[in-house]
């Protein structure tokens, strides 16, 4: 049975269904950033040899990012979750007082023998999100939403903080960037029903307002990385 989600935008109940946005119109749409940012000076060198590694990205609502990381060749698999807070097993309802310091974000596990993590960091940064929204993207409001890369080990910290770097000096962006870089913690899985949720309610007016342009975005601008969804 389908399951239709509220989410807290602004103090008001958004509700992702073909019913009504709050009253909300195409106007007040946040898709992603739309800058066409270079490939990143420091990063991996692709594997050798085939494997698994993981990067855990944070930008407004964790629908938005696991669609577009769905699509991207060499990703295996996108999760939704939560991290970087206090609250030891937090759910949805606690995450959308914004009391808990956890910031939905979602776990990207890929392949490093055919896409680096400097190549997902230059989608994350030019189509997933607007990293120069503070606590929050587009009609999402709260420290839930920050925009935030979340470290696994020194190798990600370097590459991460060093594209932030370029992309900072190179001034592709009208308002300063953001996004924190914090180390990973600890990953919460989110509720089943967050799983795969524009993939499962493409006719939602939340995903298509918020979230299908943004998947429109990467098959347009980096056609090299895009793949149809397994």
């Amino acid at each position: 049975m389908r399951r239709t989600i509220a989410r807290f935008c602004i103090g008001l109940l958004v509700i992702p269904s073909a019913v009504v946005l709050a009253g909300r119109t195409a106007a007040a749409t946040v898709t992603a950033s739309s800058v066409a940012l270079p490939a990143p000076v420091v990063d991996a060198p692709l594997a050798r040899a085939s494997g698994e590694a993981t990067a855990i990205f944070a930008g407004g609502c964790f629908w938005g990012i696991e669609a577009v990381f769905e699509h991207v060749r060499g990703v295996k698999s996108a999760t939704s979750g939560y991290t970087g807070g206090r609250t030891p097993s937090p759910n949805y309802q606690q995450i959308g007082t914004g009391s808990t310091g956890h910031a939905e974000a979602v776990s990207i596990v890929y392949d490093p023998s055919r896409v680096t993590y400097g190549q997902l960091l230059r989608i994350f940064f030019s189509v997933a999100h607007d990293p120069t929204q503070l606590n929050r993207q587009g009609p999402d409001v709260g420290t839930q939403y920050r925009s935030a890369i979340f470290y696994a080990n020194d190798d990600q910290k370097k590459i991460a903080g060093a594209y932030i770097d370029q992309i900072t000096k190179g001034r592709f962006f009208s308002r300063p960037i953001v996004t924190q870089l914090a180390e990973l913690k600890k990953f919460h899985v989110a509720e089943d029903y967050h799983q795969e949720y524009a993939a499962l309610h493409p006719n939602d007016l939340y995903i298509r307002i918020h979230d299908a342009p943004k998947v429109e975005q990467l098959k347009r601008n980096f056609k090299q990385f895009y793949a149809e969804r397994r």
